[in-house]
């Protein structure tokens, strides 16, 4: 019982040391963007596969988030939208061009079930090279992810979970 007493405020001081030390490093990724490097808010158009989209964009220090909301471009033009989120990984040019790491969730796609078109939810990742200026914000984007599996009304698998490519291009205007 002694051990444990003596044993018991050493694991507490190590405990409190560590998250102390914990405390003093940032664990946020570094900021590249700066205020001059475009407008806070923009608004503009795109398509992402086969969705045809209006988006948002915010421009903040550590990437571009955005919101996009459309309609899938098939017989019932069913709505779909997507959020994301792109981290500058390289710039190449003075305007904060360059290369974005992202992430994405929403609508991947419609497929045609029991004689109807259903959105398929799914999540990824892409690269972007974003051309950012003050005045607007161009993105090409290849991305990979994963859609939910569906099934008809029988439970027949119509659509799997598999990886599938997603191509994208948005261009967007300052507010």
């Amino acid at each position: 019982m002694k051990i444990i007493t003596k044993v018991y405020p050493l694991l507490a001081f190590f405990a409190l040391v560590n998250i102390a030390h914990a405390q003093d490093h940032s664990y946020l990724p570094e900021a590249k963007l700066t205020s001059d490097s475009a407008k806070t808010w923009n608004i503009g158009a795109g398509f992402t596969k086969k969705l045809l989209h209006l988006n948002a964009e915010w421009v903040n220090p550590y990437g571009i988030a955005y919101a996009k909301a459309g309609v899938f471009y098939n017989d019932d033009y069913n709505a779909g939208a997507q959020v994301g989120f792109r981290y500058p990984y390289y710039l190449t040019g003075k305007d904060k061009n360059g290369y974005y790491l992202g992430v994405y969730a929403g609508h991947l796609e419609s497929k045609h079930i029991n004689n109807e078109y259903e959105a398929r939810l799914g999540a990824g990742i892409d690269l972007a090279y974003v051309l950012l200026s003050k005045e607007r914000i161009s993105s090409f984007s290849i991305g990979i992810g994963a859609g939910e599996e569906m099934t008809d009304q029988k439970g027949n698998v119509v659509a799997e979970t598999e990886p599938m490519l997603q191509f994208s291009y948005t261009l967007s205007v300052g507010l």
